[in-house]
């Protein structure tokens, strides 16, 4: 009989360096999808996620909890479980495993990025805590500066070969040009 194993979405594909750069698999912990209901207090719901609700293109938070922009009215909470009082203020559902996370990290991470998304991701324009959900390749992806050489990328689990096989693919061009 076989025997399942739980493995991560990047398990045996990371982490990969390439100069300057290096692409690991993040580990955030839970993430619940949050949509507050309409007239919702945002003081209340600030307290059930324990950051504020990000305002749409930004995040909220650190690396140990964290709250993404993900659409119109709706978040990512990363890195803890909600408080159970968030239920009374918005739709809750956890999708722990259905993200593959990843973390871009050292210089010219944004000349990567630049050849596989159609948004600015310079810091002058793509600054600390903004986030995008936007195409990468031909993938749908949250984006999200978490400190100055730093992206985390998310994307369903489903297509974690693929964001590392094009991340890889990428990186290797900025190397060569430098």
């Amino acid at each position: 009989m076989d025997e399942l194993r739980a493995m991560s979405p990047c398990a045996g594909l990371l982490p990969i360096t390439v100069g300057t750069l290096t692409v690991t698999e993040a580990d955030v912990g839970p993430i619940t999808s949050v949509t507050p209901f309409t007239g919702a207090s945002t003081a209340a719901l600030g307290r059930a996620l324990g950051v504020p609700f990000p305002a749409p293109l930004h995040s909220t938070g650190d690396a140990r909890r964290r709250c993404i922009w993900v659409g119109q009215g709706e978040a990512l909470l990363m890195g803890a479980p909600p408080a159970p009082s968030l239920g009374a203020y918005a739709a809750v559902v956890d999708q722990s495993d259905a993200w593959a996370v990843v973390t871009l990290t050292g210089p010219g991470g944004a000349d990567a990025l630049a050849r596989l998304v159609p948004v600015d991701m310079r810091l002058a324009a793509f600054g600390l805590g903004a986030t995008a959900r936007t195409q990468l390749g031909h993938m749908h992806a949250s984006i999200t500066r978490a400190g100055e050489d730093e992206f985390m990328i998310a994307v369903f689990r489903s297509m974690a070969a693929t964001l590392v096989h094009d991340l890889a693919t990428a990186l290797a061009a900025v190397a060569a040009r430098r």
